[in-house]
């Protein structure tokens, strides 16, 4: 009987994993090491984080999920297995794209091919991830400065952070102008930006091409700069 409802619950899962995905945009990828899992395609609606699609792996680590996309959004792929939950997020585009992992290190450095707006956010990251290696270098210093009461080098170690804050705001800034015809440019500026000089958020937003103003986070980006002009309290004459 245990033998009858293995074959038949490994049946569904081949039915399952077969059948033919008809979304504009096809995910498929393999994630080694994976002997048992369910993989979710979601993404975020309104507030919540809602599962597009799934499958249900056995014993095979290859897979297939689609979505039919409107404007390139990010994307997570969670991965729920007998070690918890694992996620890693994508640039979702119309089109196939693939994703190829491995279980233990899952979302750390996956191989993604096949969205151009993901291929701006790997360049992006990559230069980012030294200022965050840079950020988490000030943070012990400081903490060491304040336990010898060292209150020059609190001074001191203080006004270099303002700068590398500025540096980075300049380059996310100037990176993003660099490509104001990809999605990834005003997605880039909400999350990385939000807490910048206005100005700087509206020369991204004035530089972008009609195509990425007319996206998903291109009117994402006009809204937030117009609410934050609304807001600005007018000067004292």
């Amino acid at each position: 009987m245990k033998q009858f409802i293995t074959i038949i619950t490994l049946l569904l899962v081949f039915i399952s994993c077969s059948k033919e995905k008809t979304g504009n945009m096809i995910v498929k990828g393999e994630i080694k090491g994976l002997k048992k899992g369910t993989l979710y395609l979601q993404k975020m609606k309104d507030t919540a984080l809602v599962s597009i699609d799934s499958v249900q792996l056995f014993d095979n680590n290859k897979f297939i999920l689609s979505d039919n996309v409107d404007s390139p959004i990010m994307y997570y792929l969670t991965l729920s297995g007998n070690t918890g939950q694992k996620k890693l997020m994508f640039f979702g585009e119309k089109g196939e794209i693939t994703i190829n992992d491995n279980v233990e290190q899952f979302g750390f450095k996956p191989e993604i091919s096949g969205s151009k707006n993901q291929e701006v956010m790997s360049k992006f990251k990559e230069v980012n991830q030294r200022f965050k290696l840079q950020r988490l270098d000030f943070i012990a210093k400081d903490i060491e400065a304040k336990a010898k009461k060292d209150q020059a080098q609190v001074d001191s170690l203080e006004k270099a952070y303002k700068k590398l804050v500025r540096r980075r705001f300049l380059f996310t800034t100037n990176f993003a102008i660099a490509n104001k015809d990809s999605e990834a440019a005003p997605y880039i500026a909400l999350s990385e930006l939000f807490d910048a000089n206005i100005y700087l958020l509206d020369t991204i937003n004035n530089s972008l091409t009609d195509r990425v103003k007319a996206s998903d986070y291109g009117k994402r980006l006009q809204k937030f700069v117009n609410d934050i002009k609304k807001n600005e309290k007018p000067e004292k004459e």
